[in-house]
């Protein structure tokens, strides 16, 4: 099944959020913002086109600052 995330304006709105899904039994699960950024990060992984090479040539040169 399919997910929803939602992120509440401020401590109220996720007080009455958190009530509303317990009094309708809906799991729902708390996550940080370091979660809410690692799902994004492999999101971004996920869509990145992959069949392009990189050489370690051009990665060590840019790393480099030349």
């Amino acid at each position: 099944m399919e997910s929803i995330i939602i992120s509440p304006k401020n401590k109220a709105e996720f007080e009455l959020l958190t009530q509303l899904f317990s009094k309708m039994k809906v799991t729902a699960k708390v996550i940080s913002e370091e979660d809410k950024e690692e799902l994004g990060l492999s999101v971004l992984m996920k869509e990145a086109d992959r069949t392009q090479k990189v050489s370690k040539e051009t990665i060590m040169e840019t790393l480099k600052g030349e």
